[in-house]
């Protein structure tokens, strides 16, 4: 091809042939390889096969998440699949090489810039010292919410000196201790009793939405909403949510 990548055309694969096939391209390229695939059943079908002729390497195979909402839906996709799709986009900047399954309709969502998931995302450590408010209004920006009690992804709770916070992309929530304005220690904890489990020597907070949620985003969304739709609105629903 003009701009130097090679182009290969399969034909008449039959069973596992083509799950076969792509392992083995996956293991010669050099990069990471994208895989489109017609819906999500399909896209988590193959990462399976992929996984058993691929059991000897360490190349992994990610599925970008979709996020099962029909267009013009009123409500949100679920946390979980926020944090996971999140978590994914952190992660492709530095996968080397790997195969990435996304499913048609899947592709056709846009997407944050790169540089929004990296700047919005925080480092914590032991030892470290943590200014509380700023980390709160770091929080706030980041679309978490403050709670009485975290339960799921993009919830934070602070009480006296400790922070409970469950990130996005993490597999559990998180308790920070603070001895006066450093980072005593940090450790999962189980949001069913809160008791404490492991400690952790650093941490990862990524962004809680893929979009901005800052007073001059909004201001943006209201002034293009109002450019693209006739009519008052006050009347749609979305407008006022975001508004609000």
């Amino acid at each position: 091809m003009p701009d130097g990548r090679t182009e290969c055309v399969w034909s008449g694969l039959q069973g596992d042939s083509l799950s076969l096939s792509i392992a083995n391209a996956v293991n010669a390229a050099p990069g990471p390889v994208m895989l489109v695939t017609a819906d999500v059943q399909a896209a988590e079908q193959l990462r399976d096969h992929y996984a058993f002729f691929n059991a000897g390497t360490d190349i992994p195979a990610v599925i970008f998440p979709d996020w099962e909402t029909l267009p013009y839906d009123g409500f949100s996709p679920y946390q979980d699949i926020i944090s996971d799709r999140l978590a994914t986009l952190y992660r492709l900047p530095q996968l080397g090489r790997g195969l990435l399954i996304v499913a048609a309709p899947t592709l056709m969502q846009r997407l944050p810039p790169v540089e929004f998931v990296t700047r919005n995302s925080l480092i914590l450590q032991t030892g470290e010292r943590l200014d509380l408010e700023r980390v709160r209004g770091h929080l706030d920006l980041a679309g978490y919410h403050c709670v009485s009690q975290v339960m799921e992804h993009g919830e934070f709770a602070v009480r006296g000196a400790l922070l409970d916070l469950f990130p996005m992309g993490s597999d559990a929530p998180y308790r920070i201790d603070l001895f006066d304005d450093e980072i005593e220690s940090i450790r999962t904890f189980n949001p069913e009793d809160q008791r404490s489990l492991d400690a952790q020597d650093v941490i990862r907070i990524l962004p809680a939405r893929e979009f901005p949620f800052d007073e001059s985003s909004i201001k943006l969304f209201r002034r293009r909403f109002r450019a693209m739709f006739e009519g008052d609105p006050q009347a749609c629903p979305i407008y006022r949510d975001v508004s609000n």
